[in-house]
């Protein structure tokens, strides 16, 4: 399934979140998955893990605020590593995480979501605030689906980030992405 996601249509990086899973069991995913991305020049991140970026030959790492600062996520990955930051509904903690160096800053929950409990409810208006003095990369989260993603788009979301909106698809993942794609092309139509 991830590969014909992936084989779909733009995407720019997959992040393995496996909140419950022992370090074997993590491992034993990125053996299987990682692969899959990197043979498509897609980057596997891991959501919070970065103790496991290097070992698992993993392109970088997502953290929540408060899992850790950047800086020592940053020691844990290298500097060659991507790193993002969940910043919420604050501008204020996507600025200190940008200003540290941040690759990119994610803002989220925009919607619902049965993901995770959101820390945060942003409007589409953060993310063109963001943009208007900031040129660090910005991620939309949060319970988006193929018919809400255009607005976030539109507003200045360099990037979605998309889980149910995906494998939950009617059509299946890779109709997804290309649907995914399609709106997010139509964002920017005159």
């Amino acid at each position: 399934m991830l590969a014909a996601a992936l084989d779909a249509g733009d995407v720019a990086a997959v992040q393995l979140r496996l909140k419950s899973a022992d370090d074997d069991e993590f491992m034993r995913a990125c053996d299987i998955l990682r692969p899959i991305a990197q043979e498509r020049d897609v980057a596997f991140i891991l959501n919070d893990r970065v103790d496991l970026v290097t070992a698992a030959g993993c392109d970088g790492a997502h953290v929540g605020a408060d899992d850790m600062t950047y800086g020592e996520a940053r020691r844990l990955v290298g500097t060659d590593a991507i790193l993002g930051v969940s910043c919420y509904a604050s501008p204020h903690l996507a600025m200190v995480a940008a200003e540290a160096g941040a690759d990119y800053v994610a803002f989220g929950a925009f919607y619902a979501t049965r993901t995770k409990e959101a820390r945060g409810h942003p409007t589409p208006q953060i993310l063109e605030d963001w943009h208007a003095v900031m040129t660090v990369p910005a991620v939309a989260i949060g319970g988006i689906k193929v018919d809400n993603c255009r607005v976030l788009a539109r507003a200045g979301a360099d990037f979605v980030a998309v889980v149910t909106g995906v494998w939950d698809y009617a059509e299946g993942a890779a109709a997804a992405v290309r649907d995914f794609n399609r709106e997010i092309e139509r964002a920017f139509e005159r």
